[in-house]
């Protein structure tokens, strides 16, 4: 299930990619398929074991090609163990609602794209992310969760201030907005569960009629806000 267009964010062979807050490497596995060198970076490690096994599991089937290598770092956001300008690619996905000191993160991501070089971050949209707030607070009162609901204003004018400039947007996962309000709303109850086989058998199958209607209701509800952008050429002699 990926959040971010990867056409849109024009992955090539041969190309470095850094997954920021990998997770279990759902974006790391699609750049990997088509041919990049993929950092998968993430404070867990049980995440970064499993990232580690499926990428392994795609090599031995041949899912990516055989110039195409994918690695994974344990690592902090905040303070990446990369040099300046070193990734043609960067995606941070569902990760700065985790992180008190975004502005920092944001500072990161952009130090270790190359100049030119292309970037997409995505968060929970503020819609469907306030009425799970209204919800419950489980939902994002706990350990590790959510501590901020960004505007896509408010996300763009921060990034925007570290250097990067804002090529596009998209939204995602329309579909997956009711559920996580059932979820909020009545817990883990027959309805909800029924409503998440729903979604499996979407993931699974693919079907014409649910993949047309979330492009549609994506405007509208879409779960997720993706942010395109592009760090800025360095131009020859000029400051000089």
């Amino acid at each position: 299930m990926l959040t971010v267009d990867y056409d849109r964010l024009d992955v090539r062979p041969g190309m470095r990619v850094l997954d920021l807050g990998c997770g279990e490497g759902r974006h790391t596995f699609e750049a990997y398929r088509r041919g990049a060198d993929v950092v998968a970076l993430d404070l867990n490690v049980t995440d970064l074991a499993t990232t580690r096994q499926w990428c392994a599991a795609m090599a031995l089937e041949g899912e990516a090609p055989a110039t195409a290598s994918a690695t994974t770092v344990q690592g902090n956001l905040l303070s990446l163990p990369f040099p300046d300008a070193s990734f043609d690619r960067v995606i941070a996905s569902e990760v700065l609602e985790h992180i008190p000191d975004d502005v920092t993160a944001i500072a990161e991501l952009t130090r270790v794209l190359r100049p030119g070089g292309l970037a997409a971050v995505t968060v929970p949209r503020w819609l469907p992310e306030r009425v799970c707030w209204a919800l419950s607070d489980e939902y994002h009162a706990n350990e590790g969760g959510h501590i901020r609901i960004y505007k896509e204003d408010e996300l763009a004018g921060r990034l925007r201030d570290a250097g990067l400039t804002v090529t596009g947007n998209g939204f995602a996962h329309a579909l997956h907005s009711p559920y996580w309000w059932l979820k909020c709303a009545i817990g883990d109850s027959a309805p909800t569960r029924a409503y998440h086989r729903l979604l499996v058998w979407d993931i699974v199958d693919k079907p014409v009629f649910t993949r047309v209607l979330e492009q549609a209701l994506n405007p509208l509800i879409g779960k997720s806000v993706v942010i395109y952008l592009q760090k800025e050429e360095v131009l020859a002699g000029v400051g000089a």
